[in-house]
């Protein structure tokens, strides 16, 4: 399995199977966003709603968090959530969490609740580029370089911008500024280690999504720096400021799937999202298509395999399960409620479903890049019952990961 780190090979072998849209339009990215679309803010979203709705927060929601922050203890000993399994989880999170609770005491939680704000001056004078293609170019040279697994860029839209910033001092909202001259969003993937997510449900899974937001953090400072350096604004964002899905699609790293992720032809679901919003003048990237549409239609890996049955095996709809849900876009949601509940009572993230999910496959190997090509065919069923028939996705014990004694 692939842990994903920088593979141009991977990404030029891959992206000769994509067809990219003509246009940057809502269609061409598969939105069906209706007339009475709601911003969303960010006092709704399920993890800043443990912090004070009754009706998600509990002693075992308080557990969860606590058990990242506070030394080590409360093992539950099980296969997977032994102490080695929560200590590499935990350190695995101590980059992001370092930014995190640096600016507590002024009520900032960089990177997950505020832009991460670790930034230097930059230049006073904007240095010139011969073209937005010309930058975008430099930009996604900067980016591989310093350690970005994938890069797009896509328009600044205010209808992805969280209406207000969640207060983790008055739990509360709070205002949400953006400077009005962003005009683009870069949107950096970081690919997750699939060894340690075929653990999944473990903690030792969870230190796949620690490392994806520790090396995402570091990349994004790196990038905005650099593009301060040039004299432009840059600022860096997580899980804070805007929902990063839509900007993920509309930057062409790939589609919306029936569990609520990105899939991307690189590294299927197995990968995190970060985001860039600045003036400098960049081109942008089209939306592409390779199936995922057409697949998550006829399979229902994620929605059998969920632990919590958050994910409903049915079409796109308006359907909302509680307001942690987007309003007014038709599209398969997930329950978040249940899917959090059910983090909280094992202690640790979950990712099932991107374990199960046919897409997260290794595409350095070349059955896996002509898998590929047949879910994005007519034959597609084929393909799927390929990976069935493989049983791909297997859940791995995490003592083999460790290379444990099974005496």
């Amino acid at each position: 399995m692939h842990t994903g780190r920088n593979d141009s090979a991977k990404r030029t072998l891959t992206r000769k199977v994509i067809s990219r849209t003509t246009d940057s339009s809502d269609r061409s990215a598969g939105f069906h966003i209706e007339d009475n679309f709601e911003g969303f803010s960010q006092v709704d979203d399920v993890f800043c709603r443990s912090q004070y709705d009754s009706s998600v927060k509990s002693l075992e929601t308080q557990r969860f968090f606590e058990m990242y922050r506070r030394p080590l203890s409360g093992w539950r000993g099980s296969e997977g959530y032994g102490q080695h399994d929560y200590a590499l989880r935990n350190a695995t999170w101590h980059v992001a969490d370092i930014f995190a609770e640096m600016h507590e005491p002024s009520d900032r939680r960089d990177g997950f609740l505020d832009p991460l704000s670790m930034l230097r001056d930059g230049a006073n004078e904007e240095i010139p580029f011969a073209s937005p293609v010309e930058a975008s170019r430099v930009i996604k040279q900067a980016g591989q370089a310093v350690g970005a697994d994938l890069i797009g860029i896509t328009e600044y839209d205010n209808r992805w911008t969280y209406t207000e910033r969640f207060s983790i001092s008055t739990l509360s909202g709070k205002a949400n500024p953006l400077p009005e001259k962003i005009k683009r969003v870069i949107v950096i993937g970081q690919a997750m280690d699939t060894e340690l997510l075929d653990t999944a449900p473990s903690a030792l899974s969870g230190a796949a999504t620690g490392m994806g937001y520790s090396q995402d953090a570091l990349v994004l400072l790196t990038i905005s720096q650099f593009i301060r350096n040039l004299g432009y604004e840059a600022i860096p964002s997580m899980n804070d400021t805007a929902l990063a899905i839509p900007y993920a699609v509309k930057a062409g790293l790939g589609e919306y799937g029936k569990h609520g992720l990105v899939i991307t032809p690189e590294f299927g679901s197995s990968v995190r999202f970060g985001k860039i919003f600045t003036n400098l003048p960049l081109d942008i990237d089209l939306p592409i298509k390779f199936g995922v549409e057409e697949m998550c239609g006829i399979c229902n890996a994620c929605s059998n395999a969920c632990p919590s049955r958050a994910i409903p095996d049915a079409e796109p709809s308006l359907t909302t399960f509680n307001v942690s849900n987007v309003s007014g876009v038709k599209k398969w949601t997930i329950d978040g409620e249940r899917c959090f509940a059910y983090w909280a009572k094992i202690n640790t993230d979950c990712a099932v479903c991107i374990r199960v999910c046919p897409f997260t496959r290794d595409y350095t190997k070349l059955h896996n890049r002509l898998w590929l090509r047949l879910a994005d065919s007519t034959f597609r069923k084929f393909a799927l019952y390929l990976d069935r028939k493989q049983q791909r996705g297997k859940r791995i014990a995490s003592k083999k990961w460790w290379y444990f004694n099974e005496t």
